[in-house]
């Protein structure tokens, strides 16, 4: 359970909560059917190195003959304080090789929802910590922002990105 795949943890509790169907190995990757609401949903997890994960996303989205605008990518954020949970359209890549390899096969203007993991203070420790599992002392406040995530997803699903960020940060004040 380590920093980096808090995208795949945040797949994975969707698929639960949500009730998603079994996982189909196709397009290089794991995928999920389901419902959010009223809004069909696939999610992918790629089997592919994060620095070519852009691949297994475009075969997808050539697939369900998908736009930009329809994909949200869930990743991990060193510029935000753990367990903050941010939206945006575009922006940069801030040296996340899943976030480039995505932008070269895609373009830049997909959805991230960014998922603060924070910082270790020093350069030449961003590769351990972001590699590294998280602490026992951080895994109820992981499991509450996945919940959150998850109880919260319906907003993210109908567009409604504020409502989304905002009900997580509620919820993980309570």
């Amino acid at each position: 359970m380590h920093r980096h795949n808090i995208g795949f943890m945040v797949c994975d509790a969707l698929a639960e909560i949500h009730g998603f169907g079994p996982v189909q190995k196709k397009f290089s990757g794991w995928v999920q059917e389901g419902r959010i609401g009223g809004e069909k949903i696939v999610l992918l997890k790629p089997a592919t190195y994060m620095n070519e994960s852009g691949r297994a996303v475009g075969e997808a989205m050539r697939f369900y003959k998908l736009d930009i605008e329809d994909l949200t990518v869930f990743h991990d954020e060193l510029d935000l304080a753990p367990f903050k949970v941010k939206v945006r359209r575009g922006g940069g890549l801030a040296g996340h090789n899943g976030l480039r390899s995505i932008n070269q096969h895609l373009g830049p203007d997909f959805r991230r929802v960014r998922i603060g993991i924070g910082h270790p203070g020093s350069k030449d420790r961003v590769t351990g910590h972001v590699l590294g599992n998280y602490a026992k002392s951080e895994m109820d406040a992981l499991a509450d922002m996945l919940g959150a995530m998850g109880a919260e997803a319906e907003w993210l699903a109908t567009g409604d990105d504020v409502r989304f960020m905002n009900d997580i940060a509620l919820r993980m004040q309570e």
